[in-house]
């Protein structure tokens, strides 16, 4: 979900709850180091899906403020798989505030990119 040119997980184990983890992301010939701390992770099964996942928040280092949630589901019964991101945040400096349009781009950028960053490795199965 992370395989992109321009950004990477710093840390690149199996995240865990309480895990703090480093997003580093180029951007305008720069680059910025954003803290996030894993809030919980998922690994259950439901009826015939397997879910698998985990959320992390952001640390008062990152530029923004909220939460991201990243989800991988399984269904046997059709042998479908699903991608879900989900995320909320705000403004977490006075830079972001000020270029608030430019972080909603790379917002929307991330994104994107962790789709395909996914359905390229699932393509690979």
């Amino acid at each position: 979900m992370f395989a992109m040119p321009w950004i990477e997980l710093v840390h690149d184990t199996p995240p865990r709850e309480g895990m703090v983890v480093c997003v580093r992301a180029s951007h305008l010939g720069f680059y910025s180091l954003n803290a996030c701390k894993v809030v919980y992770c998922l690994n259950e099964t439901v009826a015939s899906k397997t879910i698998y996942g985990f959320a992390y928040g952001t640390l008062n280092e990152h530029a923004e403020s909220g939460e991201e949630r990243f989800c991988v589901e399984w269904d046997e019964k059709d042998d479908s798989v699903h991608y879900d991101l989900f995320a909320f945040s705000k403004p977490g400096s006075l830079l972001t505030k000020l270029a608030y349009p430019l972080a909603r781009s790379y917002q929307r950028r991330f994104a994107a990119g962790s789709k395909l960053a996914m359905l390229e490795a699932c393509s690979q199965r």
